[in-house]
């Protein structure tokens, strides 16, 4: 009979730790190499998109969000029907300028200086991308979409190229890093090209009526048509 025997435990055990011990040695002098987890922000809780319609006591006509308020515009240059449409959850504002077209020089100068006026963002933005194009009720619009830490991300202007100029751009006064603002930059885009494709002229004779009371109490006008 053929007799076999077997290693003893303690012998077992002694190759076992010797294995281990070299892997664990072999495992040490490999590089290490530590990835960074990449940056993380606050979560931002965006309402629901709903809008309600601009006051007819201005030359244009347009829906806006109703999570916005309408403010009047504090810039010195400020004419006549320039308004903002500020939201208070993001402290983003939506500056309105609007210009009668008399003539087609001016047309042009005004044209030049929506593009003027896009181009000095260029030094921070990473691209400015142009896109012309029709809105839903036929008009012109040229749309300026701005990338980097800039202080405008979106531009855009509506015209019937013969009577009406309406120019918008989407300002936040603090500068903070695009993609930390991303999902209220995108939220706030969805609203401006909703507002872009309801813009139209207003000539009803109500208008034309209020236009000329607005005459006799002076450029008080937001806050009279939000009491």
């Amino acid at each position: 009979m053929i007799k076999i025997s077997f290693p003893s435990f303690k012998y077992l055990t002694i190759c076992i730790c010797a294995i281990s011990s070299l892997l664990f040695t072999i495992s040490c002098t490999e590089e290490i190499t530590y990835v960074p987890k990449p940056k993380g922000y606050h979560y931002i809780a965006l309402p629901t998109a709903s809008y309600k319609t601009l006051p007819d006591t201005f030359p244009y006509l347009f829906e806006y969000s109703s999570h916005a308020k309408l403010l009047n515009d504090s810039s010195f240059l400020a004419d006549r029907y320039w308004l903002e449409i500020y939201y208070p959850a993001f402290e983003a504002n939506i500056d309105i300028s609007y210009k009668p077209i008399t003539n087609q020089r001016e047309f042009k100068e005004y044209v030049e200086d929506c593009f003027r006026l896009a181009q000095k963002h260029n030094i921070k933005a990473q691209a400015i991308n142009e896109i012309i194009s029709k809105t839903e009720k036929g008009y012109t619009s040229v749309v300026y979409e701005l990338e980097g830490d800039v202080p405008s991300y979106l531009q855009f202007y509506v015209t019937d190229s013969v009577k009406h100029f309406l120019r918008t751009s989407l300002y936040f006064p603090t500068s903070t890093k695009g993609d930390s603002l991303a999902p209220i930059i995108d939220f706030i885009k969805k609203d401006m090209t909703y507002m872009m494709n309801t813009i139209d002229w207003n000539n009803s004779k109500d208008f034309q009526i209020k236009a000329r009371k607005f005459k006799k109490i002076g450029r008080n006008q937001i806050q009279e048509i939000t009491k």
